[in-house]
């Protein structure tokens, strides 16, 4: 009996021995095998899902054909607890243990979206809001509210984010990418003020910006930022008007209808640099590194008008009278 006893137990030994090693041969295929995908698509883990779950969503999604292998590999290779929230790109190829690689390094998706040099505020705002990978949370702030939450000391936030191309993971919120394009600002800002040439007519950085924003828009982002800077600056050394056609444009806002007449130039608003002294009270476009660095080392040239030549460029004088001669041929066409 006791003989017959041990040969069952010897029996089953063998048995056991034989299943594990079979699942263990199984779950080292299951990790060198390429996942179930032909094509690449994307997988989210939500903050709070666990192995379980994570395992389980990518089995149901025929991602990977067995969840508790997936589990085991998480916790033998101890980097169960590692794994990030976010969206991740999963690409044919990739076996289990790139999976959670890939989960552990948090390398989400990224998406991108430009904020373009000249555009106002506002309409950085409404590119933002048609984003579908960015979060909608400022919709209910007033401007006081959202210049608060950026840190900003100014009621008015016009000029002051930074225009370039920004990468960030989805689940992102607007107020977060505003924040970081606000302080990328105030980065560059402070950079090129510390560098700056000397005697300018600018007091603090916040001056040079509300400049560096009318050279944006009457440069169109041409290679003369420089020039028409110097312009500007001279003129302010004068005492002289800026006289800047963008200002008017802005001062009006939704009134202007692609013409300046008579009447507008005229207007006296606190933006129109026709009817004010100096500078107008805040910038009038978001302003990239290009603007400010011009207008904080203007060209040193003697020029104190210049006009458009109709080719994207400019015609430059230092008189009124060459000005004058230059607006007819340019503008007036005589």
């Amino acid at each position: 009996m006791i003989k017959k006893l041990f040969k069952l137990i010897a029996l089953l030994i063998i048995l056991g021995s034989f299943v594990l090693g079979w699942y263990w041969n199984e779950y080292k295929i299951f990790l060198q095998n390429p996942i179930s995908l032909t094509n690449a698509q994307t997988f989210t883990i939500s903050k709070g899902n666990t192995v379980k779950q994570i395992a389980q969503s990518l089995q149901q999604k025929k991602i990977i054909k067995h969840a508790d292998y997936f589990r085991l590999y998480t916790r033998l290779s101890k980097q169960a607890g590692k794994i990030k929230a976010g969206e991740y790109s999963l690409k044919p190829g990739m076996t289990s243990v790139d999976l959670v690689d890939l989960f552990v390094s948090g390398k989400v998706v990224q998406y991108a979206l430009t904020i373009v040099e000249g555009w106002s505020f506002k309409e950085a705002v409404e590119q933002i809001n048609k984003d579908n990978n960015l979060l909608n949370t400022t919709a209910l702030m007033d401007i006081t509210e959202l210049a608060k939450q950026l840190n900003s000391p100014h009621d008015k936030l016009e000029g002051l984010i930074y225009p370039d191309t920004y990468n960030f993971p989805k689940g992102t919120t607007d107020l977060q990418f505003l924040q970081r394009s606000y302080k990328q600002l105030q980065t560059i800002l402070a950079q090129e003020w510390q560098q700056k040439a000397e005697d300018l007519p600018l007091k603090t950085p916040y001056e040079a910006l509300i400049l560096a924003s009318i050279v944006e828009k009457e440069s169109g982002g041409n290679s003369e930022r420089s020039k028409i800077a110097g312009v500007f600056i001279r003129r302010l050394n004068k005492k002289m008007r800026l006289q800047s056609d963008p200002t008017i444009i802005y001062g009006m806002g939704t009134r202007y209808k692609g013409n300046i007449r008579r009447r507008d130039i005229n207007e006296k608003t606190a933006y129109n640099t026709y009817q004010i002294d100096g500078l107008p009270p805040t910038p009038i476009a978001l302003v990239g590194r290009e603007a400010i660095h011009a207008v904080l080392h203007p060209d040193k040239g003697k020029s104190l008008y210049f006009v458009a030549d109709g080719t994207g460029g400019h015609v430059f004088s230092k008189t009124l009278k060459q000005h004058n001669r230059a607006v007819r041929k340019y503008i007036l066409k005589k």
